[in-house]
């Protein structure tokens, strides 16, 4: 089990067409609290980057005078970032300490967060920080409707960013913002105006506090979110679970082809909670089973789980089919050590979750 390390911390910036990403990233970019970071894009000219802040500039990297390093992907994104690091350690490029990546607005942002998390040069130079999404506050609803990637850039999210509020009625942005939670209740909402945000407000979004090295699972985690987050439609059951008390879940539509109108009803936000010490063995096989038989719809799992004969937690974190090797932390953020697991599924019920996890925990073999 693996510590935070000095590994370099990565976002991925998500959004779908239109909503005003690119506009962010451009502003980013000219904040002086911006220095020290690698910024992965499409195409320069894609970004508007101002050339009056242009410090110098290569094919394929231009420095800014803000300190940030923008560089494009010539080819893939593991040949970008095994590259980029081999320039750090070579003094080519200026010793950046984060870096942003910016998705195209149809991208589905799993595959990025598997290839950090799977390739074995990258995942021992770079770990995953956030995913930033960001959505239109006037045709978010509409786009959610028609577009199932997008319903998934929110759902996997871990800031939600909500742009040109001024062009929509603020009932609409309320339902908007609403409709967010009830998708995503761990991600946090913040209103966007021309691209301008605080950049604290969207980095170090990860498990460890960069400044103290430290576990923040708290923050992590916001386990709490899922107590108090708004019931979708017909169901009411997104709350904690205790002591094994499962519910069926929201998110799976029995009997029921796709519908455009109901992308949200496919999404399901859960935590489960477990009062007793379990076993890693059975945890893990039990994590392995969903990954392997319904990998495609475990969008993202978060979890510190107390183990049997281990006086410090464990962190657990998946996208899809892959699970990050689990990190063994300090110490537990509180008194509360009890073993918590957030869950953001699609076409998968909080029932089928817990129902596996149960069989697979029960030490009655």
């Amino acid at each position: 089990m693996e510590g935070p390390g000095e590994r370099l911390p990565v976002s991925v910036l998500t959004g779908f067409l239109g909503s005003g990403k690119t506009t962010l990233l451009s502003r980013l970019l000219r904040h002086p609290g911006m220095g020290e970071t690698a910024v992965i894009v499409n195409e320069f000219g894609e970004v508007g980057l101002d050339h009056r802040l242009i410090a110098r500039a290569d094919e394929d990297i231009v420095l800014l005078a803000s300190g940030c390093l923008c560089c494009t992907v010539r080819s893939d994104l593991v040949t970008a970032l095994r590259d980029l690091f081999l320039k750090r350690v070579r003094l080519q490029v200026p010793e950046f300490t984060r870096v942003v990546i910016e998705t195209t607005g149809l991208a589905d942002p799993a595959p990025i967060l598997q290839t950090l998390m799977s390739d074995p040069l990258l995942a021992a130079r770079y770990r995953l920080d956030g995913v930033i999404t960001t959505i239109d506050a006037f045709v978010g609803g509409a786009t959610l409707d028609r577009q199932a990637e997008a319903v998934k850039q929110v759902a996997m999210a871990d800031r939600l960013l909500v742009t040109k509020r001024d062009l929509a009625p603020a009932p609409a942005v309320a339902a908007l913002e609403e409709r967010l939670r009830r998708l995503n209740p761990g991600a946090p909402i913040f209103a966007v105006a021309q691209g301008e945000i605080a950049p604290a407000l969207l980095f170090d979004a990860g498990l460890y506090d960069p400044e103290g090295k430290t576990a923040d699972v708290r923050r992590w985690l916001n386990e709490a979110a899922y107590e108090t987050a708004p019931a979708p439609g017909h169901d009411h059951t997104h709350g904690h679970n205790h002591d094994h008390d499962h519910h069926h879940g929201h998110g799976h539509d029995q009997g029921r082809g796709p519908d455009v109108n109901r992308h949200d009803d496919r999404i399901a936000a859960f935590c489960l909670t477990y009062s007793e010490p379990l076993e890693w063995d059975r945890l893990a096989r039990a994590l392995d089973l969903l990954a392997t038989q319904r990998g495609e719809d475990l969008l993202r799992v978060k979890g510190i789980v107390a183990l049997a004969g281990q006086a410090r937690p464990v962190a657990v974190h998946g996208v899809q089919h892959l699970f990050h090797p689990p990190a063994l932390l300090d110490a537990w953020p509180d008194e509360d050590h009890r073993s918590r697991l957030v869950f953001i599924t699609r076409d998968l019920p909080r029932a089928a979750v817990a129902g596996t996890l149960d069989a697979l925990l029960r030490n009655d073999e």
